[in-house]
């Protein structure tokens, strides 16, 4: 009877703020116990802020919720406690909200996001401030209202619109990842435009002009749309884990395929150098007989011909013995920059028609084999120079990350099918045409890394562009 009785104080309002404030603790809840340990998505490392967000939003309402209940029994002085509590739980949920929406942008223009940044927030704290001191410095009821509301006019309104914009870009770039998942964070997306309307253009107690409706109500349709398709569209991380657990495994049977080629590959490689070696000489022989006995041209580009296949057989012997040479003998310390900085220079002929964008971090220094990691970078660098013969857009990309030195290069070349993708490390597999590559240039590369104890990995998007990502431990790691 008791219970009975309490709720018969609580009105259709109650239950809807009741509704509100549930609905963004749900969100900060199912951000904060999604493990996203690992993860390469940009969104994973913006959804603490949303998270905090919906922690701090869900406070305030139901703070608001239990003064509205309990007021009667409460002192002014408390009143006046709680009142202050509530404002700046609102004022710093929307400041979280803003700084979510504005760390979405900045994957699609990091150096724009962050040149406006701060004139953005300056600008919007003034506003709040004119807004708030307005009608005098008397610290009241009044002034709170009013801090609330100037809230809601400068960060909310604009958090809001920002937070949509950014999920709405992010669910197009993951639309190779999962479909599903792109379509939540759009129609998340569309929800923040409802919700910045709602919980900032329109005062609590208010009716929609076209819409019969109190605007609690629409603020709780939207909390729940917000934290459903949030809450469901989490599920990428999941579905980046399978993939990456998938991918792990394809390298593993790739790793075992790759040694036992390589002991094949190098017993090869040393029975025919000899021979090839010999055979060089002999063609080299012949052509000095041939000039000196004024043999007709025709016979002489013959033997060129030889010998430039001869030539050519001997690369390819050499390049497999990549596959079977250790080296860590001739591993020093040195930073990896610099053998990018080194490979981009090397190939400064074929960048004519790239356009490149280089984002070099400050990295500790890993053990290896500077000209062996060159080679690599040339190699991946070289695949991504080809794939775009008309011309295009290089990313390099360095940063340092779980006791890994990473390297990203990103192109928007022709990309590779999902089929051909699952291939791309093994041995004499190739794309390019007869006569324009061996198809050893990734397999190497490959055994380099492994050898560096690291791993490579590729990602590709047919007609979109292919991502090479290179991880390597730093020298205090080995």
């Amino acid at each position: 009877m008791i219970i009975l009785q309490l709720f018969d104080n609580i009105t259709p309002i109650y239950f809807l703020y009741l509704l509100y404030g549930a609905s963004f603790l749900f969100l900060g809840v199912s951000i904060a116990t999604k493990d996203m340990k690992g993860s390469d998505l940009k969104l994973g490392e913006s959804l603490w802020m949303l998270s905090t967000f919906g922690f701090l939003h869900g406070a305030h309402e139901w703070l608001d919720l239990g003064m509205w209940i309990e007021g009667k029994h409460l002192s002014f002085h408390q009143i006046f406690a709680a009142q202050v509590l509530s404002a700046v739980l609102l004022m710093f949920s929307f400041l979280f909200l803003m700084q979510f929406g504005l760390s979405l942008l900045r994957v699609v223009n990091n150096r724009l996001v962050m040149k406006f940044t701060a004139p953005i927030s300056f600008t919007l704290f003034l506003l709040w401030l004119f807004y708030l001191l307005n009608h005098g410095l008397l610290i009241n009821m009044q002034l709170l209202k009013r801090a609330d509301i100037g809230a809601r006019y400068t960060f909310g309104f604009v958090g809001g619109i920002l937070t949509s914009y950014g999920l709405i870009v992010h669910s197009q770039q993951l639309q190779n990842i999962s479909r599903s998942v792109s379509r939540k964070l759009f129609f998340a997306g569309i929800a923040f435009i409802f919700y910045a309307a709602f919980a900032s253009m329109f005062f609590t107690g208010l009716s929609m002009p076209l819409l019969p409706l109190p605007i609690e109500l629409l603020r709780s349709i939207t909390a729940v749309f917000i934290t459903f398709f949030i809450s469901q569209a989490l599920n990428i991380f999941d579905i980046e884990s399978r993939r990456k657990a998938e991918q792990q495994a394809r390298l593993l049977v790739q790793a075992e395929k790759l040694s036992s080629l390589g002991q094949l590959a190098a017993g090869i490689a040393h029975e025919i150098n000899n021979p090839l070696t010999n055979a060089s000489l002999g063609i080299q022989t012949l052509k000095n007989k041939c000039s000196l006995a004024g043999a007709e041209q025709n016979i002489i580009e013959r033997l060129n011909d030889v010998e430039r296949n001869i030539d050519r057989a001997s690369s390819i012997a050499q390049e497999l013995l990549q596959f079977s040479r250790n080296g860590e003998k001739d591993f020093h310390p040195f930073n990896i920059n610099d053998a990018i900085k080194s490979s981009l220079a090397l190939l400064q002929h074929k960048l004519c028609k790239i356009e490149i964008r280089q984002e070099l971090h400050p990295l500790p220094e890993i053990m290896g084999n500077l000209v062996k990691l060159e080679q690599v970078l040339i190699n991946c660098l070289s695949n991504s120079i080809e794939a775009m013969p008309d011309g295009g857009k290089l990313l390099i990309k360095s940063k340092f990350r779980d006791d890994l030195v990473e390297v990203v290069i990103t192109d928007t070349g022709c990309g590779i099918s999902a089929e051909n993708q699952s291939r791309a490390f093994e041995p004499f597999f190739t794309t390019k045409d007869v006569g324009y590559g061996t198809g050893l240039g990734l397999s190497v590369s490959y055994g380099i890394i492994k050898q560096h104890r690291g791993f490579i990995e590729l990602t590709s998007q047919p007609g979109k562009g292919t991502t090479v990502i290179i991880k390597i431990p730093t020298k205090d790691i080995l």
